[in-house]
């Protein structure tokens, strides 16, 4: 069996999902269970849904379906399974649909698990859980038998965080607004099956597999219907080509007649072959003899080119040595200026030299009359004192 359990938080999907897993030997499958073994194990899907649950973020929809698949592809999912926890909207239940299509496993039931609200509340605020082996009691419906204490193992019973009366209220409030519209959704596609989850818990998983047999009864009355419907499809087919065959023998003989008129148009088409293989052939000798024709004109004709360019060319030589020599005298007024610009400095530099000791002397000449001047007046006192010392002596 391919089952999907659907129903609200309480409503016992957990408990019947075990027992039918027990029954049909298929594996139940919780999406919860899968993102915890995954994020262990850390495979590639686990890792992205770490990386997800440590931003704060949810985990996408394309990992779960991921993981899904992956658990699908395991041998004790081969004969069917019971996936609990998705989908929990209408876009996930077309995803998985699209999934199963794929993997050509499609769903074959989806279970309700309807349980009045006060009910609800009351399983959910009264349940109570062994950490030891998880197994699942009830303070008001199911209790154990020493308080506080599992039955099965003696482990510690456990209030969940999740099963205080306000988050499930606020848990019971997101189901109807987004996995309660899953009924409408199996109910449209004629796979919606609910049970009346209420009572003893044998009493729902006997309602639970009475709703199942069924369904698997029309499977198999499907299943007896089809062989009757593909022998009229084949004996349908058979009739069309049985038709087909007689039209093509009836149409033989107007084939026959079409050949004959096709005769004498092939044996046209090869003679205007022929013709046109034979002016293929011809080309290259006409071509050949064109050439030699009109080579001798051509020969003619570029000498009647190449005349011009030679006189060209001559009148050119003559008229070089002309235009250099008209070019030289242009140029020789300019080149006498330049080189008269570039002399006129050396010039002027060497004219200075021999001016200079002409200048020189010049000068002596001038200074001659102030240098003896200045000499008489130095020599002056002295010869006084000379001609006072001679005079006393006297």
């Amino acid at each position: 069996m391919r089952i999907v359990l659907l129903g609200a938080p309480g409503s016992g999907k957990g408990t019947q999902g075990k027992q039918l897993s027990e029954k049909y030997h298929i594996p139940q499958i919780s999406t919860g269970d899968l993102l915890r073994a995954a994020v262990a194990a850390q495979s590639p899907l686990g890792l992205q849904a770490r990386a997800a649950m440590d931003a704060g973020q949810l985990v996408s929809d394309d990992i779960v379906l991921g993981m899904i698949e992956e658990r699908l592809a395991q041998s004790d999912a081969r004969n069917g399974f019971i996936l609990d926890g998705f989908p929990r909207n209408i876009a996930q239940a077309e995803a998985l649909d699209a999934l199963l299509a794929r993997i050509g496993k499609p769903l074959q039931v989806s279970l309700l698990m309807d349980v009045d609200f006060d009910l609800l509340m009351q399983r959910l605020t009264g349940r109570r859980t062994c950490e030891s082996c998880s197994r699942v009691f009830n303070i008001y419906t199911s209790p154990s038998k020493i308080d506080g204490r599992c039955d099965s193992c003696g482990g510690n019973l456990r209030h969940r965080a999740d099963d205080r009366e306000e988050t499930i209220e606020n848990r019971l409030k997101v189901y109807e607004a987004q996995t309660a519209p899953l009924t409408e959704y199996y109910k449209n596609r004629s796979k919606l099956k609910t049970v009346e989850a209420t009572g003893e818990i044998a009493d729902i998983f006997n309602g639970v597999c009475g709703l199942l047999n069924a369904v698997r009864k029309e499977e198999l009355q499907r299943a007896k219907e089809v062989p009757a419907d593909v022998e009229a499809i084949a004996a349908a087919v058979t009739k069309k080509l049985s038709a087909a065959k007689e039209e093509k023998t009836m149409s033989k003989p107007a084939k026959k007649k079409s050949a004959a008129k096709r005769k004498p148009a092939a044996k046209k088409k090869v003679v205007a072959k022929k013709k046109v293989a034979a002016k293929k052939k011809a080309a290259p000798k006409r071509k050949a003899a064109a050439k030699k024709k009109a080579a001798p004109k051509k020969k003619v004709a570029a000498k009647k080119k190449a005349a011009p360019k030679k006189k060209k060319a001559a009148a050119k030589k003559k008229a070089a040595p002309k235009r250099k020599a008209a070019a030289k005298k242009k140029a020789a007024p300019k080149r006498k200026a330049a080189a008269k610009k570039k002399a006129a400095p050396k010039r002027k530099a060497a004219a200075k030299k021999k001016a200079a000791p002409k200048r020189k002397a010049a000068a002596k000449k001038k200074a001659a009359p102030k240098r003896k001047a200045a000499a008489k007046k130095k020599a002056a006192p002295k010869r006084k004192a000379a001609k006072k010392k001679s005079a006393k002596k006297k």
